[in-house]
């Protein structure tokens, strides 16, 4: 599957400008881990998986990582990305435990990069460029802001990878001032 094959299957079931950018961010912050932990390789893959990870989100918010599964098999889609995506649903809506390292990423980063988004709009500069582990923190710990970012889902990302919440939460934001402003 290509990049463009992805795209145009993402945006065939989402339309929402929050959704879409949200894929690009996650689809973006994958690429950078893929280089970041070895797997350059695979950056494309790993891209990708980031790109559909939420393909079925905006349309079929109750069967998430489910009805995914299903959109992506009756199109012949390679079963590795229809097992990736899915897997960021664990202990959600599914039974998939991210296995490979990509996998544990995914599923670590994709809460942490919405959260970390709230905080960048906060800041008087609206930007990741000058964002510091300690604001993220700070906001981190108020379990209001960004409610609909799970603590819990990140906090088992970090320990699935066996990083720090510390490590993961900085290593995200390096991999946000790569691509944002």
């Amino acid at each position: 599957m290509t990049r463009e094959e992805a795209w145009n299957l993402l945006t065939e079931y989402n339309k929402d400008a929050f959704h879409l950018e949200h894929a690009q961010i996650v689809e973006n912050t994958m690429r950078y881990f893929a280089r970041e932990l070895g797997y350059g390789e695979e950056e494309e893959f790993w891209g990708i998986v980031g790109l559909l990870h939420d393909l079925d989100f905006e349309q079929f918010p109750e069967e998430h990582c489910i009805k995914s599964q299903e959109i992506m098999r009756e199109r012949g889609i390679d079963e590795k990305i229809v097992r990736a995506t899915a897997s960021h649903g664990y202990a959600i809506t599914v039974d998939i435990k991210p296995d490979h390292e990509m996998e544990k990423v995914l599923y670590a980063v994709d809460e942490l990069t919405g959260l970390i988004g709230a905080v960048v709009l906060m800041r008087p500069s609206k930007s990741v460029q000058d964002l510091q582990l300690k604001s993220v923190k700070k906001k981190y710990k108020s379990k209001g802001f960004a409610a609909g970012c799970s603590r819990e889902v990140i906090e088992r990302g970090a320990e699935m990878l066996g990083w720090t919440l510390d490590e993961l939460i900085q290593r995200t934001i390096d991999a946000l001032k790569t691509f944002q402003e």
